[in-house]
């Protein structure tokens, strides 16, 4: 009887060292969080104005007007940006986005992945890893980019997709991240980075008439504005991506850490329960054997 006392004391002392660190990662994400929204909040109605622009611009030119990066052309080579996290401890975040990373390569490019042509590039080290492990083509150049997060870190990956999206060593180039809502709630994206997609024939009020199409001025020339716009636009769109993808893994972790310190309550509350239950049977047992043995002593 002791010793199971002793082994349920141990079980509370190390689920409650278990609820210090749940609580302490909690805050600290939590902290983190903060951050990182205010951050993907002020980027993101930019970076979708240029995204929009963009995709307006391309729709409206024709494809020699310095269009390379709109080049549409029979897929053999696929390029896909994975964006997970570095670390682990936040629920499914991380194989939430490697599972539509996995579908979307099983079920739109089945054919460039039985030839070896579908490279994955893992920015973070989670995703990096599991592609490695299960073999697939990776690129170690960008995992670590969440070391140093900076604009001119993601430019650097971003630019190399498109260097080699114009050399033709990809015929398309796709984003698979995580898109922040809230603490509680990622939405799992994949989106088209090359060639830029063009914009969608919104409906209008009335249907007899068709969708406008933006018109702009350009000054100086439309082929020199485009060829400035387009790397620095596709530069923004990865960089919010990353930033989307990093507000969403504290989400993720403040959540799951949450949940964790409310296991923790309920195991206590079961252990110290079975404790008060045990430590009962003790003190039965033991009055049990002193008066059985006074009345023994007075037979």
């Amino acid at each position: 009887m002791a010793g199971q006392l002793k082994e349920v004391r141990n079980r509370i002392k190390s689920v409650q060292s278990t609820q210090q660190i749940t609580k302490a990662m909690k805050m600290v994400s939590a902290a983190k969080l903060r951050k990182a929204q205010d951050s993907i909040l002020q980027m993101r109605p930019y970076a979708q104005k240029l995204q929009d622009m963009l995709s307006n611009i391309v729709s409206n030119s024709e494809a020699g007007e310095g269009m390379s990066l709109a080049a549409e052309r029979p897929i053999e080579k696929v390029l896909m940006i994975v964006i997970t996290s570095d670390r682990g401890l936040c629920g499914a975040f991380n194989a939430n986005v490697i599972k539509l990373a996995r579908n979307t390569i099983n079920e739109k490019y089945p054919e460039q992945h039985k030839k070896g042509n579908v490279t994955v590039w893992g920015i973070g080290k989670k995703g990096f890893e599991y592609f490695v492990k299960n073999k697939y083509n990776t690129d170690a150049a960008y995992k670590d980019i969440f070391l140093n997060l900076t604009f001119e870190h993601v430019q650097q990956a971003a630019q190399a997709a498109m260097k080699a999206f114009a050399e033709k060593q990809f015929d398309v180039v796709e984003l698979v991240y995580s898109q922040f809502k809230n603490a509680a709630t990622q939405k799992f994206e994949v989106e088209r980075f090359l060639p830029i997609p063009k914009s969608e024939n919104k409906p209008t009020d009335n249907p007899g008439k068709a969708a406008m199409k933006a018109d702009f001025l350009y000054d100086p020339s439309k082929e020199l504005l485009v060829a400035e716009l387009m790397p620095k636009i596709l530069n923004t769109q990865l960089y919010k991506a990353v930033l989307d993808s990093n507000a969403s893994e504290h989400g993720a972790r403040m959540t799951a850490m949450d949940k964790a310190s409310e296991n923790a309550n309920e195991m206590l509350r079961s252990l110290k329960i079975s404790y008060n239950r045990a430590r009962q049977a003790a003190i039965t047992t033991e009055l049990t054997e002193i008066v059985s043995g006074a009345a023994a002593l007075q037979g």
